[in-house]
């Protein structure tokens, strides 16, 4: 036997010493390896991600654009809507005139119906027993009586006073200055007086809860202050209570363009009655009511978007980020998508090897 055959078998005999790792440790480092090398199903890159469906959401949504697809179809084709009829009234000088008294009786009932609201609201927040209970009974009657009654009782108001003036007190002396009450309330000012004071009672309770809506806090830091109770109110808490108040005072605004329409029945010539004049005379009446129904819709659009700006406004205190306007979401919809078909465009561009290569890096 050889010297070398001798180490050999002294080599095999004798343990190894220890080098700190197990060959089957080894052996489970190098599985994993070759695993990933070869694309593993249970990595990251491999996996398949799998939108949720929403089956509900879109049969809903199909059967929607179903029904707006037929109605838009049916505008078109129907004859009986008249749009020949609808373009002929749509800029009469009479529908534009009861346009205009329609905007005028809006303005004027919303102004003095927040004016009058708003000192309601403080009646309301009043310690004094009389201011309070006063504020409370108002609200309660001008809310409980109709619009379309109290139109009529302002209208008709002669027949309770046939004369109105200034004199003796409880007395019908008027020695200063006397005039006929059919003469003064004329229907214009029946409407005009009819819709103020009833906004001003919806008003009052809108303005009475913003005002509640700012802590309590605000008011006792100003009085620590010692600033007067007029600036307190007007310089600290009605703005901040403006946020509270917009959105349903705006909704007031809006209810009350389409809520004049009720000055048909004293036979003021605004937008909804004068429609329905020339409708009862070429028995036209789904054309002219359209005419109506889209003027509508034209000062409710542009309402609702004076709406939209006038509260972003009032949120810079509120919020970190003013909510995006139309235009710039617009064109965030247009950057996202040009950016996704760039990325699509991209992907789709590349050789098969280079995606084999990504996807096995």
């Amino acid at each position: 036997m050889t010297v070398t055959s001798q180490k050999t078998r002294q080599q095999q005999t004798e343990p190894s010493a220890p080098s700190g790792r197990e060959p089957d440790d080894e052996r489970r480092e190098e599985r994993p390896a070759k695993r990933s090398a070869q694309g593993d199903p249970g990595t990251a890159d491999s996996l398949r991600v799998v939108p949720i469906r929403h089956w509900g959401r879109w049969i809903v949504s199909a059967v929607i654009l179903f029904l707006v697809a037929q109605f838009v179809w049916s505008l078109f084709t129907n004859r009986q809507y008249g749009w020949d009829v609808f373009a002929e009234y749509f800029f009469n000088d009479a529908v534009i005139k009861g346009l205009w008294l329609t905007l005028w009786l809006t303005a004027i009932s919303i102004v003095g119906g927040f004016v009058i609201g708003t000192v309601l609201a403080v009646f309301r927040l009043s310690k004094s027993p009389l201011l309070n209970a006063f504020g409370y009974w108002y609200i309660w009657f001008f809310r409980s009586v109709p619009l379309l009654v109290q139109i009529l009782v302002w209208y008709n108001l002669g027949y309770l006073y046939p004369t109105l003036g200034l004199g003796t007190p409880f007395t019908d002396n008027y020695w200063i200055v006397e005039f006929p009450t059919t003469t003064l309330l004329t229907a214009f000012a029946a409407v005009a007086i009819g819709l103020t004071l009833h906004q001003a009672a919806y008003s009052a309770e809108i303005i009475r809860g913003g005002i509640l809506s700012v802590d309590s806090g605000q008011t006792e830091a100003a009085a620590a202050l010692g600033l007067p109770a007029h600036v307190r109110f007007f310089r600290i808490i009605l703005p901040q209570a403006a946020r509270s108040i917009i959105p349903a005072g705006f909704n007031e605004v809006i209810g009350q363009v389409k809520g004049t329409s009720v000055a048909f029945v004293v036979a003021l010539p605004e937008l909804f009655y004068t429609v329905q004049v020339i409708y009862g005379r070429n028995q036209r009446v789904i054309p002219l009511l359209l005419v109506a129904v889209v003027w509508y819709a034209i000062i409710t659009t542009a309402l609702s978007i004076v709406q939209f700006y006038v509260e972003r406004h009032y949120a810079k205190g509120t919020v970190r980020e003013l909510p995006p306007t139309p235009i710039q979401r617009l064109r965030r919809g247009v950057t996202e998508f040009w950016r996704r078909l760039g990325d699509d465009a991209a992907s789709d561009s590349q050789t098969p090897s280079a995606k084999t290569q990504k996807e096995t890096a």
